[in-house]
């Protein structure tokens, strides 16, 4: 088996770990635990370092568990937040638990039988029943304010907005988070936290609870935060995050969203996203230092993820799609795409309406009367002889040639193209 700390240490997937952590786990199989916070019903790829070092973690013989706060869900963890969340109730909890463990179960083993098998673990079903009053008797007289005080999750969000503060409710997550790692501790034998680097002084709240209750020593080791080389933030597009659910964002979208990533991001981005080898890596990294405009480090960054969110078949639709505007896309690939593909491979092209009734309509009036795909009939006579004219991703050369109901895809949308690189929808009502 991979030694779990080298493996992440080289693809640069460790902020910092707690001593006598990477000896412990040389020592054999360890349990360990990511809390995700189940605030939405969809993860987004800021997630997917986590979930990657889980997915390692299970890969090198250790036994994951994914721990969907229930309970912290209807609180809100302030770190790096700027203002307190919204609380969510039970109903809606349930729902979005239900859907991030259909997700988890694409990167890791839920099903198996083998003893490593990942479990899914809801903090709700421990703390349901925990009265305030046992609680605060229990827990928190453990820790003092001194302690939590000094935690800059919470000196942060004290110094950045001093009218609006933070609530007790929040004050206490880190409590509260500490209690499920001593839980875990406890009754499901889960000895080390992942999380990212913004979860450090969380984890070793639970750290410090399970020495002071247990006198036993237990671990923690975290990830960096992802950013982009020009210091942006990771993961957010200018329509807002790129999220793992197909009907949030859709497999093309999200493939273009790594398929685009800047040259020094790829090099990163391929180690942590993807469970390529090192040899592999290294030598793809190499290939594309030669010769970057080909650009086949993206191109392999964004097969490797994609393929594992969506699996090799919307992979390969995403391929298609994308070339629809620069490639060699065919008719029958223009209309193997649905609809929401569609809109988004042509997102920001002009768009006309065309009443239903008045096909079919002759080409030229529909290219120059109807909508003003062309300026004039004479210029689209010209560019259609001149066999620079497609539509749907086919040639028509003959200007006397009509539009009809057969040339609708998905019941409402013809493409026309002019010349190599304009497009324009016309869309029938």
């Amino acid at each position: 088996m991979k030694n779990f700390v080298e493996e992440l240490r080289w693809r640069g997937m460790i902020h910092d770990l707690t001593p006598g952590t990477e000896e412990e786990l040389k020592k054999g199989p360890m349990s360990a635990y990511v809390g995700i916070d189940p605030t939405g019903d969809s993860l987004h790829i800021g997630h997917l370092v986590s979930i990657m070092i889980l997915k390692h973690f299970q890969a090198c013989g250790n036994k994951p568990f994914a721990l969907v706060g229930g309970a912290t869900g209807m609180i809100g963890d302030p770190s790096m937040k700027s203002q307190e969340r919204n609380l969510l109730d039970e109903e809606t909890l349930a729902h979005n638990v239900a859907c991030i463990k259909a997700q988890l179960s694409r990167f890791l083993d839920f099903e198996s039988d083998a003893p490593n098998k990942a479990e899914l673990v809801n903090n709700y079903d421990w703390m349901k029943d925990y009265t305030f009053i046992n609680f605060t008797r229990d827990i928190g007289k453990l820790i003092t304010v001194n302690y939590m005080m000094s935690k800059d999750s919470v000196k942060k969000r004290l110094s950045r907005d001093s009218s609006e503060g933070m609530s007790f409710t929040e004050f206490t997550y880190q409590l509260l988070q500490g209690y499920d790692f001593l839980y875990l501790y406890e009754h499901r034998n889960v000895h080390l936290q992942l999380g990212g680097a913004d979860q450090w002084g969380n984890i070793t709240t639970g750290t410090e609870l399970i020495r002071r209750v247990l006198g036993k020593e237990a671990h923690a080791l975290t990830c960096p935060l992802i950013t982009k080389a020009d210091g942006g933030k990771f993961g957010k597009t200018e329509k807002g995050n790129v999220w793992l659910d197909a009907e949030r964002t859709t497999p093309y979208q999200f493939y273009q969203f790594w398929l685009n990533v800047s040259d020094a991001d790829a090099e990163r981005y391929i180690k942590i996203f993807t469970m390529l080898d090192r040899e592999t890596i290294e030598s793809a990294i190499e290939a594309h230092r030669a010769c970057p405009e080909r650009r086949e480090l993206q191109r392999l960054l964004a097969r490797e993820v994609t393929i594992m969110v969506h699996g090799e078949k919307e992979y390969d639709n995403a391929v298609k799609a994308s070339q629809m505007l620069f490639g060699k896309a065919t008719a029958e690939d223009l209309r193997s795409l649905d609809e929401k593909t569609f809109l988004a491979v042509f997102d920001g092209v002009p768009t006309f309406d065309i009443e239903r009734s008045k096909l079919p309509l002759g080409l030229l009036d529909a290219l120059a009367v109807e909508t003003s795909v062309f300026p004039s009939k004479g210029e689209a006579r010209k560019m259609i002889q001149g066999n620079g004219f497609s539509l749907n991703k086919e040639k028509r050369t003959d200007p006397n040639g009509m539009l009809t109901e057969d040339d609708i895809i998905d019941g409402k949308y013809i493409l026309a193209q002019k010349g190599k690189k304009d497009y324009y929808i016309i869309n029938v009502k």
